[in-house]
C-alpha cells in the first residue's frame, strides 16, 4: 500500500498552471505541488508573481497577466506549454468578491466578478485542455466556494459565479473524459492573509459560530485536497464538487 501512495503522490516531471498563484490558496497549492516534485507556472495580475515563483526554487515561472484579456491568457498558457513541453495540471484559483446587497450591485461589479471568477476560469481551462487533450492526459481543479451551494448575504454576484463554476466543471468533465479529470473544490472562509483581514474581530467570531467545526479552513487544507484530486489516487473522480466547509452547508 505504501508503494501505491508514494507513487500516486509523486508529481516528479509533471507541470502545473496555477492562476492566482502569487498568494493565498493558489500559493499554498503551488508550494505543495512543488514539494511533491512538480514544476509550476503561476499566473497572477500581481507583478510580484515573478518573484514568488522564483522563491519556490529553480525551474518555476511566474507570469503577470490580466486574465480578463483573452489574448494575454491564451499566450500565457501557450508560453507555459512551450517552456515545459507538457502541461499536466491546472488549478483555477484566481478570484474576486464584491460585497453588496443585490439591490445595489452595479453593472461593473457584476461584470468584474463574472469575468474573473467564471469567464477567465473557463478560458484558462479551455486553453490548457487543448494541450492536455493533444498529449492524452490532464487534471483540472476549479476553485468554487460554499457560496456555490448556499446563499450568502451580499454575495449575489459571487454566489452566481461560483455556482456557475460547478456547472461548468460537470460539463467539462463529461466532454473531456476519459483524458482529463475535472473537479471543483468549494471551501468555506479560508484564513489566507486577505481572509484574516476581512474576517477579523467580532464578524469573524460570529461566522465561526455558524460552522459546526468551529473554525475557518486553512490554505494548506485546501492545497491538500487539491493535491489529492490531481494525484493518481483520484483517477476515478471527475465532475465532482467537493465541499470543504467544516459542516456549514449540511445544516
Amino acid at each position: 500500500m505504501s508503494g501505491f501512495w508514494n507513487q500516486a503522490f509523486d508529481l516528479t516531471g509533471r507541470c502545473a498552471v496555477i492562476t492566482g498563484g502569487a498568494a493565498g490558496i493558489g500559493l499554498a497549492c503551488a508550494s505543495l505541488l512543488v514539494e511533491r516534485g512538480a514544476r509550476v507556472a503561476l499566473l497572477d495580475r500581481d507583478p510580484a508573481v515573478v518573484d514568488v515563483a522564483a522563491s519556490l526554487g529553480t525551474g518555476h515561472i511566474g507570469i503577470a497577466v490580466d486574465l480578463r484579456q483573452l489574448d494575454q491568457l491564451q499566450s500565457s498558457v501557450d508560453y507555459v506549454f512551450d517552456h515545459f513541453k507538457r502541461l499536466d495540471y491546472l488549478v483555477n484559483s484566481a478570484g474576486v468578491v464584491v460585497l453588496e446587497k443585490a439591490i445595489d450591485v452595479s453593472e461593473n461589479a457584476w461584470d468584474t466578478t463574472l469575468d474573473i471568477n467564471l469567464k477567465a476560469s473557463f478560458f484558462v481551462a479551455q486553453a490548457c485542455a487543448r494541450h492536455m487533450l493533444a498529449q492524452g492526459s490532464g487534471r483540472i481543479v476549479n476553485l468554487a466556494s460554499q457560496a456555490a451551494v448556499i446563499g450568502l448575504d451580499r454575495h449575489v454576484a459571487y454566489c452566481a459565479s461560483k455556482a456557475a463554476i460547478v456547472g461548468m466543471t460537470k460539463v467539462l468533465a463529461m466532454e473531456w473524459a476519459p483524458h482529463i479529470n475535472v473537479n471543483a473544490i468549494s471551501p468555506t472562509i479560508v484564513e489566507t492573509a486577505l481572509g484574516k483581514k476581512a474576517w477579523a474581530g467580532e464578524v469573524g467570531e460570529r461566522a465561526k459560530l455558524q460552522i459546526p467545526a468551529g473554525r475557518f479552513a486553512q490554505p494548506d487544507e485546501i492545497a491538500g485536497l487539491t493535491l489529492y484530486l490531481l494525484s493518481d489516487a483520484a483517477k476515478m473522480i471527475t465532475g465532482e464538487n467537493v465541499v470543504i466547509d467544516g459542516g456549514y452547508s449540511i445544516q
